[in-house]
């Protein structure tokens, strides 16, 4: 099947490449270890191991591009991915992109296009070893920093009073509404080493905000003191997570860049509300 955005163009670097309206690719990974695509001789860099992908389609974000070609290349169920982020390199006119993701299990994978020759789950240290595409291999020291599932935390006391607008009648009620709004948060730019995160989002409560739920697509930790001690246990959960903090509390900012994570205030977050 032909599809408008099988074409090859040429970017702004003066480099020939495949897809009209750029490309995407999919770096699965579960327990230390990654699926790669073995590429076929008579494809761009035909012998060598990247990742399943190709040209995006007019009405295609990445995500759904780099999920399609993965589909259409290989026998890998891609409703089974969570995805946690994207890696873009612009070209000037023309652009990849590398959608990362999560899988339950290392399922078995066959390739089922002309494309590739074989797939394989890589454990990390051994793919720098490995005759890797080109391209891959230069974006791979930065996605490897990206294989871990981003956590945002959100100080729920501060972002809720970092606006006058009688929140304190209702600490409950505003700290839910908060909490729905939340829920729209799929892809955030601005979160480091991704340059769009799809993060799991955490919302930290206290007082008597305390008695709310989580929500669907937010998990709610109610601080049984103080909630930036709270905050800060969070951050030391996540390990070695990229994770970055939604407060305006300069104490507690210092106090989590000690345990490695990064920090933003209210009005970034409402800009993406």
């Amino acid at each position: 099947m032909i599809r408008d955005g099988d074409r090859f163009v040429r970017c702004g670097l003066g480099h020939t490449h495949w897809g009209r309206y750029g490309a995407a690719g999919l770096l699965v990974h579960h327990d230390g270890q990654v699926l790669l695509q073995h590429r076929a001789k008579l494809s761009i860099g035909g012998g060598t191991w990247g990742v399943f992908g190709g040209a995006r389609d007019s009405d295609e974000d990445p995500v759904a591009a780099a999920l399609r070609e993965t589909g259409e290349e290989s026998t890998l169920d891609t409703g089974l991915v969570r995805v946690r982020g994207l890696m873009h390199e612009d070209h000037g006119g023309w652009a990849y992109d590398t959608v990362i993701g999560s899988i339950p299990s290392t399922v078995d994978v066959e390739p089922v296009s002309w494309e590739s020759v074989g797939a394989a789950w890589v454990p990390l240290a051994e793919v720098p070893g490995m005759a890797l595409y080109e391209p891959f291999a230069l974006a791979w020291p930065r996605l490897l920093t990206c294989l871990r599932r981003p956590v945002l935390v959100v100080d729920g006391a501060n972002v809720v009073g970092s606006r006058p607008d009688g929140w304190w009648r209702d600490r409950a009620g505003a700290a839910a509404r908060l909490r729905d709004s939340l829920e729209s948060l799929r892809a955030i730019d601005g979160f480091a080493p991704f340059d769009v995160a799809h993060p799991e989002v955490v919302l930290v409560v206290e007082g008597k905000a305390s008695g709310i739920a989580d929500g669907d697509a937010v998990r709610v930790i109610a601080a049984p003191g103080s909630g930036d001690d709270t905050i800060v246990s969070t951050v030391e959960s996540t390990g070695d997570a990229p994770c970055l903090v939604v407060t305006a509390d300069r104490e507690l900012r210092r106090r989590c860049a000690a345990v490695g994570a990064d920090s933003v205030g209210p009005g970034w977050l409402r800009r993406r509300l």
